[in-house]
């Protein structure tokens, strides 16, 4: 909770039963005791972009949003200065649903593909526990680790839709990037210099962790995506009746969009 901001602070208090408190309340409080919450900046891309898209489409068009877990990942990665003046590399894959960190992998370079393909094998696994992979849209920017053959293999493989955004605009993987803002903002740069890549994977780790598990989100009307995929699993629970006899799941199309 260190990182929230007042409105955060406020839901916080409320769920721990302080319910008469008001979140005019909670902003006066913080205010006089000079606390704010942090902010993001943006955040470069450090993927290295070629004009041509693969012959991929855009099947995304900035709708970062699906009706089901497992039908939109967005992929991205991003860069930590260590305090002995190198640099490591960190990527993430989300699931568009409940904004659930799927995937994530640091590496001390910056391979063509070695790093993104660590983090796609984790959201395929995690894709394939939560349903299938049918129909899965995979988005990413248009960095070389994402178009690659290699990289476009992987996916066919696994029967998912790769979706690139435009050349040259990152608003075509906002997500993307929110993701790694949030990461470099609320982990790496509030906290002690860290030296070392394996520091920085259980940096990453702890964070991804409170990303999925713990952090409220406003977009998910502050509640968890841990919350979030609770409450949608239980609403396709169909109950056990006389005429069905036995316990039954619903599945949305694989290319259906909230």
């Amino acid at each position: 909770m260190a990182v929230y901001g007042y409105r955060k602070v406020h839901r916080q208090l409320i769920r721990q039963g302080w319910s008469g408190i008001g979140r005019d309340q909670v902003l006066h409080v913080i205010l006089s005791l000079g606390i704010q919450g942090i902010r993001r900046g943006r955040i470069p891309i450090p993927t290295r972009s070629v004009r041509s898209t693969g012959g991929r489409p855009d099947l995304v068009e900035r709708r970062f949003s699906a009706a089901a877990p497992g039908r939109l990942h967005v992929a991205d990665i991003t860069y930590v200065h260590l305090s002995d003046g190198s640099f490591a590399y960190v990527a993430f894959v989300t699931d568009a649903y409940a904004r659930r960190i799927v995937g994530w992998a640091v590496s001390a370079s910056q391979p063509t593909k070695d790093l993104p393909l660590l983090t796609l094998d984790q959201s395929i696994g995690w894709a394939a526990r939560h349903g299938d992979t049918l129909g899965l849209v995979h988005h990413s920017n248009h960095g070389t680790q994402y178009i690659s053959v290699l990289y476009g293999s992987h996916l066919n493989e696994h029967d998912i839709l790769a979706s690139t955004g435009s050349v040259g605009d990152s608003y075509d993987n906002a997500l993307g990037e929110t993701v790694n803002s949030a990461y470099k903002t609320e982990q790496i740069h509030r906290g002690r210099p860290i030296d070392r890549v394996k520091a920085l994977e259980q940096a990453t780790f702890q964070w991804a962790f409170w990303w999925s598990q713990k952090r409220f989100h406003e977009t998910l009307n502050y509640l968890t995506p841990a919350e979030v995929e609770a409450r949608y699993y239980k609403s396709q629970v169909i109950p056990i009746t006389p005429k069905t006899n036995k316990t039954m799941l619903t599945k949305s199309s694989p290319l259906q969009m909230a």
